[in-house]
């Protein structure tokens, strides 16, 4: 029998990934791109006859390099993306290198096993229901559209309605409340989940984007029928947490479900000095995060927590004659996130809460939030730069005074300068540059190099 060269392209790939890692410091971060250079670089006909994998990963990484963006960089404020640490991307190619289908325990038990361990460490960490259901997804988008799934079985089996059976065509009419300043993510949820956003009663949210309790009280006031209740912790724009406590007791109050985003405001429950912020957030239904933001694992690994396992299971769960369940034996994956087939995403997360322990995740996010504020006071302290939103985790919110082009033009400025990579946003009806302090390896330095940058580009008032 032939052995495959594993060697020669693995090798090959290992040179160019770590000339990639290294690199990271030293390179722009955001750099123009020609997408037809790009294109042609990449493309061409299809290949008639074998090429040697080396020879493609070498040519892959060639023409891909200039259309790599440096989010792995410590200078990257874009969005909310977080880097890999080292333990979770040595664990990640593993994973790559395993194979493993992680729908079921029986195609891979240490697939399984190891998500029912990590999962067991993220609700100590977090601050969940030690009895909580887990499951493993993409992102915060299925993380959210998974908790909503089993909110909406839970309240419509409540009132007599089995919709996993029936479907949504005469079932009750179910409300979704949710803040003003919610995440998109919401909405395509419930469009995903036939409720369509109609359901949603927004609830007025306050200067910082957080859900007013006396518009949700008067909005619950209002309600028939089954209710679900979507607190929000960390606002994509402020980094605002809802008063999820007050919330959970009215929501409570009135027998709704209470859902809490938490694609990256989550991880606040980690840092003893910022878990404060989320008191109550343990008393919810059910919570979506993100591990590929502020744990720092390779995308994609989205994280959904349910206070009811057997609504979770009920709303994902699947049997079929085929298949060999667990059953007791062990868990199935499958029967808590939307996939079928998917990548055995435990094993990054489990690396990274290995490597790290709970004191390194709540260093990493105390860091970000003390860098944040760093980026706060230096830009604040400038002339004609206003922070527009209380720095309450990792989000800082910064205009530069004149109209709304100025803003945008200094964002712009900065991506081609490529010292950092900020977003642009729209708060309040104005035009505002949005930075993301979520990387591990961002440190005081980095900060200052943009902030000297920001304040160069943006020039004399």
């Amino acid at each position: 029998m032939q052995v495959p060269d594993w060697e020669t392209p693995l090798g090959e790939a290992y040179r160019h990934a770590l000339a990639h890692l290294t690199g990271l410091p030293g390179r722009p971060v955001g750099v123009p791109v020609d997408p037809a250079a790009m294109r042609a670089a990449l493309g061409g006909p299809v290949p008639e006859t074998p090429t040697p994998a080396a020879d493609v990963i070498t040519a892959l990484a060639t023409a891909a390099g200039p259309g790599l963006m440096a989010t792995g960089s410590g200078r990257f404020f874009g969005f909310v993306i977080g880097g890999v640490t080292p333990a979770a991307l040595a664990a990640d190619w593993l994973t790559a290198t395993w194979d493993q289908n992680a729908g079921l325990y029986a195609v891979s038990p240490a697939a399984a096993a190891v998500e029912e361990i990590a999962g067991g460490w993220l609700l100590d960490i977090l601050g969940l229901p030690g009895d909580a259901s887990v499951g493993f997804v993409t992102g915060a988008q299925m993380a959210n559209l998974t908790a909503l799934a089993a909110a909406r079985h839970e309240m419509l089996r409540r009132v007599g309605w089995d919709v996993e059976k029936r479907g949504l065509a005469a079932a009750p009419t179910v409300r979704v409340l949710a803040g003003a300043d919610r995440h998109d993510t919401i909405d395509r949820a419930l469009r995903f989940l036939g409720l369509g956003t109609d359901a949603i009663v927004a609830v007025e949210a306050d200067s910082q984007g957080r859900m007013r309790v006396d518009a949700l009280r008067r909005a619950l006031d209002e309600q028939s029928g089954p209710v679900i209740v979507c607190a929000q912790a960390g606002n994509v724009n402020s980094g605002a947490v809802d008063p999820i406590g007050a919330i959970v007791d009215l929501a409570h109050g009135v027998g709704a479900w209470v859902h809490v985003d938490g694609a990256f405001g989550l991880w606040a429950a980690a840092s003893p000095d910022l878990k404060p912020l989320l008191a109550g957030v343990e008393r919810a239904d059910s919570w979506a995060t993100d591990a590929h933001k502020w744990l720092n694992v390779p995308y994609d690994s989205g994280l959904v927590f349910c206070a009811h396992p057997a609504a979770h299971r009920a709303a994902m769960g699947v049997r079929a004659a085929y298949l060999v369940h667990a059953d007791g034996a062990g868990r199935d994956p499958l029967d808590h996130n939307p996939e079928f087939s998917r990548r055995a995403r435990g094993f990054a997360v489990y690396a990274a809460l290995r490597a790290l322990g709970r004191s390194g995740v709540a260093e990493i996010v105390d860091r970000c939030c003390a860098l944040a504020r760093r980026f706060a006071d230096r830009l604040g302290a400038a002339d004609g730069v206003t922070v527009l939103n209380d720095v309450v985790l990792n989000q800082v919110l910064v205009r530069f005074d004149g109209p709304d082009e100025r803003t945008r033009s200094v964002i712009d400025a900065l991506r081609a300068d490529g010292t950092c990579f900020v977003s642009g946003t729209t708060w309040r009806g104005r035009a505002a540059m949005r930075i993301s302090v979520t990387n591990w390896t961002t440190d005081a330095d980095d900060v200052d190099a943009s902030v000297k940058a920001m304040l160069t580009l943006a020039g004399p008032r």
